[in-house]
């Protein structure tokens, strides 16, 4: 048989597009052309496929060879297609059984000497091949990441020519295993932060209700610190929740560190950062830092450093919890149900409002510092939470605050009344649901009432004073949201105004 018909994947977003390798042999001058809109880590292939099947002793045929990969309008990226091909080339000349090639999917880098090495994406692969009841043989390097799938059927090797002995039959390829030893995940504890009793009650209230939040406060006051504990305020992830996470982080340049599967994600992105950087994109479409933060919590330090048109592009990402990503030739759709932190101090030189530093900027200059954030960015954010300068009787006090565990039972019991009420978390509380859900007495109507024609509220920021509200009630154990809860989420919102 001259023709080999094998199967592979490309990533296009967070899927993995089934590709048809087709690989041909024919007569006349000796050729390897390789068609089907592949980039150029793909064309190279060639070389690495001629190099590694003559290096693990089988005949590299010297007839004109033409491998398609198809569908031909469907762009090909990275080099995982190298051992399909291979294997493609092999099944097509003869020297191995093609009886059974559909019943399976490769994805592979081939080494010179036939050693297979990581891909990015093996646990996308591994979902579609499953989807498709197909077994996934692929690189040894990946096949842990592979195997976190349940129920899919995935093949590990290390070599090109374990791979020919499973096909022929000779000695078949072990199951992957996912680690059995997965360490739980650890995060650092709200006890190391001293003081900052408002701030605290803050990030409690944002952890219960997923609602994103604007830290204001002098230097060294402990906002960064506070915003890398939140993760460690959140409930668990879910399983789907967890594999989410973690797919998107096999599409990163770092791939994934199975260290950290399931673990809330926490990104912290340096405001130098592109829009590009920051949502995603390029010719190829890849996950930026709101997919990679996506079910974990994406920290902006800095705030007011970004370049502004970057902090834009986080409008519609803040709303939707997705991105979109167009290009020429490519579109690509990831998710990024992140919770937004972000953190600023009050004027350039960092001392307005300190108790002991004079502040030396003039009023022009703070408020050209504030205005670099837009009034539709901050009409979206739910929360602002001051972080004054802490006393030194606090800062030198012997003893430590309220740990994370404590702020995480209540945090998760705000949140199971949440799920067990409208299905999902306060901040996506929409429509008909918060007119069900967020009913209030007639003096908290009142009192809202007040709010909007003395704050000169829109509607989105008079729907996330009511969200936050349900929340703060949640964390008491109030079915109802009471005027002393209005109180705190219009202080929280007052902030940002």
């Amino acid at each position: 048989m001259s023709l080999a018909v094998l199967y592979s994947r490309a990533l296009d977003g967070l899927c993995a597009q089934s590709v048809t390798v087709e690989v041909h042999l024919a007569n006349g001058l000796p050729a390897f052309n390789l068609v089907g809109l592949a980039d150029t880590e793909v064309r190279e292939s060639r070389e690495r496929v001629r190099a590694a099947l003559q290096v693990a002793g089988f005949e590299f045929p010297n007839r004109r060879i033409t491998v398609n990969l198809a569908p031909a309008d469907l762009p090909k990226g990275a080099g995982h297609y190298d051992l399909a091909i291979a294997v493609g080339v092999l099944a097509a000349s003869g020297q191995l059984p093609c009886d059974h090639l559909a019943d399976y999917e490769f994805a592979g880098e081939l080494g010179l000497t036939g050693q297979l090495r990581a891909v990015r994406g093996g646990l996308a692969f591994a979902m579609a091949a499953r989807d498709a009841q197909r077994t996934l043989i692929i690189s040894a390097s990946s096949s842990d990441e592979a195997a976190l799938i349940q129920n899919a059927t995935i093949l590990s090797a290390a070599h090109l020519l374990e791979v020919c002995h499973h096909l022929s039959g000779t000695q078949l390829l072990p199951p992957a295993l996912a680690p059995a030893d997965r360490a739980s995940p650890t995060y650092p504890d709200l006890a190391d932060v001293k003081g900052q009793s408002s701030a605290r009650r803050g990030l409690e209230v944002a952890a219960a209700g997923n609602h994103s939040l604007l830290l204001i406060g002098p230097p060294g006051t402990g906002k960064s610190m506070l915003a890398q504990r939140l993760p460690g305020l959140l409930p668990p992830l879910l399983e789907f929740e967890a594999l989410e996470a973690a797919a998107i982080q096999s599409l990163g340049q770092n791939g994934l560190d199975f260290r950290r599967v399931g673990q809330r994600p926490f990104r912290s992105p340096h405001h130098t950062a592109s829009s590009v950087a920051l949502v995603g994109g390029g010719s190829i479409p890849q996950p930026g830092e709101i997919s990679l933060a996506h079910h974990g919590v994406l920290f902006l330090d800095e705030l007011p450093e970004f370049d502004r048109k970057v902090l834009e592009v986080l409008r519609e990402p803040l709303e939707s919890g997705k991105i979109h990503i167009s290009r020429a030739a490519r579109q690509a759709e990831f998710p990024a149900r992140f919770q937004l932190v972000a953190a600023m101090n009050p004027c350039p030189c960092g001392y307005l409002g300190h108790l002991k530093k004079a502040c030396r900027c003039t009023p022009e200059q703070v408020l050209r510092y504030r205005n670099r954030i837009s009034g539709p960015l901050l009409d979206r954010i739910d929360m602002v939470v001051e972080v004054p300068a802490i006393p030194d009787t606090v800062l030198l006090a012997k003893g430590q605050s309220e740990g994370s565990l404590l702020v995480r039972e209540r945090v998760c019991a705000a949140r199971a009344r949440q799920l067990a009420r409208q299905g999902h978390n306060n901040s996506t509380l929409l429509g008909a649901a918060m007119e069900t859900h967020c009913q209030t007495d007639a003096a908290g109507l009142a009192m809202l009432q007040n709010a909007i024609q003395k704050l000169a509220w829109s509607a989105r920021a008079y729907h996330r004073v009511l969200r936050v509200a349900r929340t703060i009630a949640d964390l008491a154990g109030s079915e109802a949201i009471l005027t002393p809860h209005l109180a705190e989420a219009i202080q929280y919102r007052r902030g940002i105004e």
